[in-house]
C-alpha cells in the first residue's frame, strides 16, 4: 500500500446505463474513470433496514461525525506505533495489517461482518455498536500508551541520574560517606557543584558568602568536564542562607543524604524500571497492531453505512444502485478520476450543476449545495462520493 494511494468510494444509480443493469453500470464507471487514473471494482453494500426519512437524515449526520472520530482513532494509533517504533517506516508498515492482510487487500476483498453487525438489526443499533467499539479502541490505546510513556520517562530520568554531569547525576556512587558530617547537632556538610570556570572564584570566596562557614573546609569530592563537586561544612542555623548565596553565585547546591547500600539500590531500580519498560513496550506494540486493525475495520463499516444512508437519501426507493471502490495511485490521478466522473454524471444533480459556454461543468452555488450525509463543509458532488486514505 503506497502512502500516496487514494481510495474513492462512490455510489451511482444503475439508471446511468440504458439497461439499468449493475454490471453495465460498473463497466460505464470503469470507462469513465479511465484505467490510467485508477482501478475500479464493485464494492459490496448490504441492504439494511430502512426507517423513516427523518431518522435517515439524523443518522447521516451521526455517521458523518462518527467517521471523523474513526479516522481520528486510526490516526492516533498510527502516531502511537510511530513513536513506539522510533519512526521505523518498514516496521510500522508491518504492524499495519487488517485481519492479518495488507489494508489494500482488506479493502479489495471487503465483506460486511454479518456476525458482529447483523444487517437485519435497525440502523440505529448498528451505529451505536460501532460508536462504542471506536470509543473502546481509543480508550484502550490511550490508556496503555500513557502507561508506557510514564514508565519510559521514569527510566529516562533514572538513566540521566546515572550518566549526567555532577550538577544533575545521582551522587550515591560519587560521595564517600567519610567526607560528610553526620549526626551532628550543629554542623552540616553542603555539596556544591561548581562550574569549571568558577572554581578559583569559589575557593576564594565560599567562606564569606554566608556566616559561620567553617574556614578551609572545602574538600574536593569529584570533577568532570563541566563541574567540580566540593563538600563544605557550615553551621546548620545558617544553612538556608548559604544555599541561597550559592545559587546567586551560579553554584549548584546538591541535596544528598547518605543511605547504606544506596548505590546498589539505585542500580536495582534502573534494572527494575528497565524491565517494566521493555515489557510495556511489547504490550503497547501488540495492542497498537491489534487496535489499528480493529479501528480500520470499524471505520470501513461506518463508511459503508454512510454510503448506504446517503444512497437512499439521494436516489430514493426502490434501491437500485452500484457501489464501486476506485483505487488511485496518487492524488493527481484521484483528482482526474473525480473530474471525469463529475463531467459524465453532472446531470444527476439536476440544476445543482450547470455548464458554461464551452460545455465545462460549473456549480451554481457550491457554498450551499452539499450532500445530506457529507456535512456543510463538504464539496457537493452529483453522486454519493467519499475519498479516504490510510496514514
Amino acid at each position: 500500500m503506497s502512502k500516496s494511494t487514494k481510495y474513492l468510494l462512490i455510489s451511482l444509480p444503475s439508471s446511468i446505463t440504458p439497461s439499468h443493469h449493475r454490471d453495465d453500470a460498473l463497466d460505464a464507471i470503469t470507462t469513465t474513470v479511465a484505467p490510467e487514473n485508477g482501478s475500479v471494482a464493485q464494492f459490496p453494500i448490504p441492504e439494511f433496514k430502512i426507517g423513516t426519512l427523518d431518522a435517515l437524515v439524523q443518522q447521516a449526520d451521526e455517521l458523518a461525525k462518527l467517521e471523523t472520530a474513526c479516522q481520528g482513532v486510526v490516526g492516533k494509533v498510527s502516531d502511537a506505533l510511530k513513536n513506539i517504533l522510533d519512526g521505523d517506516e518498514a516496521q510500522i508498515e508491518k504492524m499495519k495489517a487488517v485481519n492479518d492482510k495488507p489494508a489494500d487487500q482488506y479493502l479489495r476483498t471487503f465483506s460486511w461482518n454479518k456476525v458482529k453487525y447483523r444487517a437485519d438489526k435497525p440502523l440505529a443499533e448498528i451505529i451505536d455498536l460501532l460508536q462504542k467499539e471506536a470509543a473502546s479502541i481509543d480508550n484502550d490505546v490511550r490508556s496503555k500508551y500513557s502507561q508506557y510513556n510514564q514508565v519510559k520517562n521514569t527510566l529516562a530520568t533514572l538513566q540521566r541520574k546515572q550518566t549526567g554531569n555532577l550538577s544533575t547525576k545521582s551522587l550515591a556512587s560519587v560521595v564517600d560517606p567519610r567526607t560528610i558530617v553526620q549526626n551532628s547537632e550543629y554542623l552540616e556538610t553542603h555539596l556544591v557543584a561548581v562550574p569549571a570556570q568558577q572554581v578559583k572564584e569559589f575557593l576564594k570566596t565560599y567562606e564569606t558568602v554566608a556566616p559561620m562557614v567553617v574556614p578551609r573546609s572545602a574538600s574536593l569530592v569529584a570533577s568532570d568536564d563541566e563541574f567540580t563537586l566540593y563538600a563544605v561544612t557550615g553551621f546548620k542555623k545558617h544553612s538556608a542562607e548559604f544555599v541561597h548565596k550559592c545559587r546567586e553565585q551560579k553554584w549548584i547546591p546538591r541535596d544528598f543524604k547518605y543511605v547504606e547500600g544506596g548505590r546498589e539500590e539505585e542500580r536495582k531500580e534502573v534494572e527494575r524500571v528497565g524491565g517494566d519498560e521493555r515489557k510495556l513496550w511489547g504490550e503497547t506494540l501488540r495492542l497498537g497492531r491489534t487496535a489499528w486493525s480493529e479501528a480500520v475495520m470499524v471505520w470501513m463499516h461506518v463508511l459503508v453505512l454512510r454510503v448506504f444512508v446517503e444512497t437512499v437519501l439521494r436516489y430514493g426507493l426502490p434501491l437500485d444502485f452500484v457501489c464501486t471502490l476506485i483505487r488511485a495511485p496518487s492524488t493527481k490521478q484521484a483528482d482526474k478520476a473525480k473530474y471525469n466522473l463529475d463531467e459524465k454524471y453532472s446531470y444527476l444533480a439536476g440544476n445543482a450543476f450547470g455548464r458554461d459556454k464551452k460545455g465545462r461543468v460549473k456549480k451554481d452555488d457550491p457554498n450551499e449545495m452539499h450532500a445530506g450525509g457529507e456535512g456543510s463543509g463538504a464539496e457537493y458532488t452529483p453522486y454519493v462520493y467519499y475519498e479516504f486514505e490510510f496514514n
